[in-house]
């Protein structure tokens, strides 16, 4: 089985020319800041631009990216049992940024979508919130509801997935749009 390497941002930066970098976080997440010339395939896409990906490991090194380093590991673990060799980046663009390194953001938008991680706390804690609130005001039954988001954080603690991100990954503001994964697709495989 191929298995994937680790580069700090300061080897990846001196590298940066010759790597093909990937961005496994949503579009909002890039949209808000992304190591220049990273290419966009959120994580839940990345069955589908596997061809492109191998056609640019071919070619050269291939580094995956993200926030913090988690997702770009899964990402790499994923490639890694389908024969294709990558890196991830130490503590994603959040370790990038911290260096110094600049971060491209289109457009000049300053004002990013929050991070998934952010997303998800937010989310969890309005529920639970929500499920206290209604159990001491409608029905004492509403307070499953927290019970239910907090074994859905210890299950995804233990198993390191989280259902919660799939489900906020297709809300509108994290989704690609079509042209834009295609023309994505398009830039792995060189034409």
């Amino acid at each position: 089985m191929t298995t994937f390497t680790t580069f700090d941002p300061g080897q990846a930066h001196a590298r940066l020319h010759e790597l093909t970098v990937i961005d496994v976080r949503t579009p909002g997440e890039y949209a808000g800041g992304h190591i220049p010339g990273a290419l966009n395939i959120p994580l839940d896409h990345l069955g589908s631009a596997l061809p492109g990906i191998r056609t640019a490991a071919e070619r050269g090194e291939v580094l995956v990216v993200c926030a913090s380093g988690a997702r770009s590991a899964s990402a790499c673990r994923t490639l890694a049992e389908n024969g294709v060799r990558s890196a991830t980046l130490a503590g994603g663009t959040g370790a990038w940024a911290a260096q110094g390194h600049a971060l491209d953001r289109p457009g000049g938008r300053t004002r990013a979508t929050w991070a998934m991680e952010r997303q998800v706390r937010l989310t969890a804690g309005s529920l639970v919130l929500l499920g206290l609130a209604a159990g001491r005001t409608v029905h004492p039954a509403f307070r499953l509801l927290c019970a239910g988001i907090a074994g859905g954080l210890v299950f995804s603690a233990v198993t390191d997935t989280c259902g919660m991100a799939a489900v906020l990954a297709a809300l509108p503001h994290n989704r690609p749009r079509r042209a834009d994964l295609e023309a994505t697709l398009a830039r792995l495989r060189g034409d």
